[in-house]
């Protein structure tokens, strides 16, 4: 099958697993989100969801996460990997926004991507949740596996999968698409072995034929 014919497909399959698909990261503002996805790295939406009230409760504004030190951040997020470069990020973040942003979390891809600790995957949650503009995919870790399981691509490089993706799938889809396979990837096909009895892409998996004649009956 096509790649595009199939994409489309599995776009529609997942709207009836997720019909209204959108990221589980809990916040209010601009900046809380994205503090939040920088914790997220090599860390479950959950666990971040866990420690990120009282950290947004202590800074409730940019200005204040400017003026406090990384160590005075790093006391609310240190249960997450990497809590230290993460806490350094989240406080240059916020200095770069008040000093040369006008206090306010930019809109474009090529403003966010000047921000500590900010790549493509964070500039697109930001953008497409916040701002709702599709400037590209999200490619976090489910969106890897997944890409590659489904035969939409064959690199594992982000930038490279990210670039794929953008060719195939429709661009008014973009935002929904990072939101659809990472929900599939967290709830339906996990990485670790799991039953694929009643997953929606069934027939549109490769991996799933091979799954069927093991299956124990």
């Amino acid at each position: 099958m096509d790649k595009k014919v199939n994409v489309r497909e599995i776009i529609r399959r997942l709207y009836t697993a997720f019909p209204e698909p959108k990221c589980e990261l809990h916040f209010t503002t601009p900046f809380e989100l994205l503090a939040a996805t920088i914790l997220s790295a090599q860390a479950t939406d959950k666990k971040v969801n866990e420690i990120t009230p009282s950290l947004f409760h202590t800074f409730p504004t940019i200005a204040d996460y400017a003026h406090a030190s990384p160590g005075e951040i790093d006391r609310y997020v240190n249960k997450v990997l990497f809590h230290n470069n993460k806490s350094k990020h989240i406080h240059l973040a916020a200095l770069k926004i008040m000093n040369e942003y006008d206090g306010r979390v930019p809109d474009s891809m090529e403003k966010l991507l000047t921000l500590a600790g900010v790549a493509r995957k964070t500039a697109n949650v930001i953008l497409g949740t916040v701002f709702n503009k599709a400037e590209g995919i999200v490619v976090d870790t489910h969106m890897i596996r997944l890409a590659n399981k489904l035969g939409l691509t064959a690199h594992k490089d982000p930038v490279k999968i990210e670039q794929d993706l953008m060719k195939i799938v429709p661009r008014d889809k973009w935002i929904d698409f990072g939101h659809l396979i990472t929900l599939h990837g967290r709830y339906q096909c996990p990485a670790k072995p799991h039953d694929c009895t009643e997953c929606v892409l069934d027939d549109l998996c490769p991996e799933y034929s091979q799954w069927n004649k093991v299956r124990p009956l």
